[in-house]
């Protein structure tokens, strides 16, 4: 018996539990006590997960392709262990290992789903050393925090190439994604959606327009959006991989469907980019050797929660709430939300804190002007950068109503907006929102 182990347990399952009582995540808090009071907590939990451990990677995606990996895994009776919350730094990862650990020291599972952060990689991967990865995907990010693109393709590369054994689950219709697997040198498994699905209208900034391999520029017979379609060098023949799991007859609307081995996958959910992750969960599952016969059964009774698509009720006004933080990001937002061809209103809420990157020069990268749609009836600017909010869509000529206040913003909207209201936050934003509308939600029950 390790009692240090045991009272590291005791303390993060206490650290939890009050911070719940107090309202607020508490996640990272509990995980930081744990390591404080027993430093190698991590490397042995993780070592008593019975089968394999999946790490999700990538820029956009994480959260959502994390946890319908673990409930994809539940569904088929496996006990999992995954860090539900998108807290994916060193001591959120801790947190999900103690805080699922029985009060004997020891966890019961089958397998682990970690969300983990890209530059986080190098604390995690040196603890633990998972069987499969899970690239959704690379876009700029936070540019304060990572600096450009490559300095994340390196920081990935570094720690791939120091798993060897790990087989690597990718996005093929990234070049920057498909590119750092197949330098790394690992086992990989592609997957892929291989005809164009809509036309793309955006003017978006593309990442990786130059081949990685010899720097000449990439031709794309289409994007999906961003820097996602069919890319091939005309110099040196790198080019889009065959997907081993390819999305076909994929079709987008008020729900999501396409086929993938012969299987059609039907999901209630909204934006193109879900697509992405509901196969890339699939590509997991099967990679591992599952058959994911109820897989199906899992997307009907799963929702994404946390702020991502998640949806409220409040006095008769429909609310989705989701996560947007950065240009590729919001700007597929933009197109779930301009999907729904119904009057709607808008809130959009940025912070610039620490988590968020206090660089918020990338708002100038949204296609912003794409809500200037009649069926937009207004757009409220809110958050600490309101202001600069204000500012974007100032120089988009769409008019704009500040209130810092993000409680009061939805309040406003809920007694005078048209019913459907969007509430598009940045990272710090999100958890102090979603518990806002879980409020508001349960005033009006």
């Amino acid at each position: 018996m390790n009692i240090r182990r045991i009272a590291a347990i005791w303390a993060a399952k206490a650290a939890g539990a009050g911070c719940k009582l107090l309202g607020r995540q508490g996640v990272t808090w509990a995980g930081k006590i744990a390591l404080k009071i027993y430093p190698p907590i991590l490397q042995e939990l993780a070592a008593e997960v019975r089968k394999d451990i999946f790490v999700v990677c990538g820029t956009n995606g994480k959260t959502t392709t994390n946890n319908m990996l673990c409930a994809a895994l539940e569904e088929e009776g496996n006990k999992v262990i995954c860090n539900h919350t998108g807290s994916n730094m060193l001591n959120g990862v801790v947190a999900a290992f103690a805080l699922s650990a029985g009060m004997n020291g020891h966890i019961d599972a089958d397998y682990a789903c970690i969300e983990v952060d890209e530059a986080s990689t190098r604390h995690i991967f040196t603890k633990i050393k998972p069987n499969y990865m899970v690239m959704t995907n690379l876009f700029r990010d936070q540019l304060d925090r990572y600096g450009e693109i490559d300095i994340t393709m390196n920081i990935l590369e570094e720690m791939i190439r120091k798993v060897p054994d790990m087989k690597l689950i990718v996005n093929g219709d990234d070049a920057l994604s498909a590119y750092l697997a197949k330098d790394s040198g690992n086992a990989c498994i592609y997957y892929g959606i291989s005809r164009p699905v809509m036309k793309n209208e955006t003017n978006e900034i593309r990442e990786g327009r130059f081949c990685k391999c010899c720097g000449e520029r990439l031709q794309y017979s289409f994007y999906h959006y961003s820097q996602l379609g069919d890319y091939r060098c005309p110099k040196c023949g790198f080019k889009r991989p065959t997907p081993d799991f390819d999305a076909e007859d994929v079709k987008v609307g008020d729900q999501l469907s396409f086929s993938v081995e012969n299987r059609r996958i039907v999901a209630n959910y909204k934006g193109f980019y879900n697509v992405y992750n509901i196969l890339a969960a699939y590509a997991g599952i099967r990679t591992a050797g599952l058959k994911a016969e109820h897989f199906s059964d899992m997307l009907k009774k799963f929702n994404p929660e946390n702020g991502r698509m998640e949806q409220f009720r409040i006095k008769g006004t429909s609310v989705i709430l989701n996560l947007a933080k950065n240009p590729a990001g919001f700007n597929q937002n933009i197109s779930a939300v301009m999907q729904d061809r119904s009057p709607k209103d808008v809130i959009i809420a940025i912070n610039d804190n620490a988590q968020d990157g206090i660089d918020i020069s990338w708002l100038w990268d949204v296609d912003f002007d794409r809500f200037s749609d009649e069926s937009v009836r207004s757009i409220t600017v809110s958050g600490i950068r309101c202001q600069d909010m204000r500012l974007r869509m100032k120089y988009v000529d769409i008019p704009s109503v500040l209130e810092a206040d993000v409680e009061k913003a939805i309040r406003d909207r809920v007694e005078d907006g048209a019913g459907n209201l969007y509430v598009l936050v940045n990272y710090t934003a999100l958890f102090s929102t979603r518990n806002i509308l879980k409020k508001l939600e349960g005033e009006h029950k």
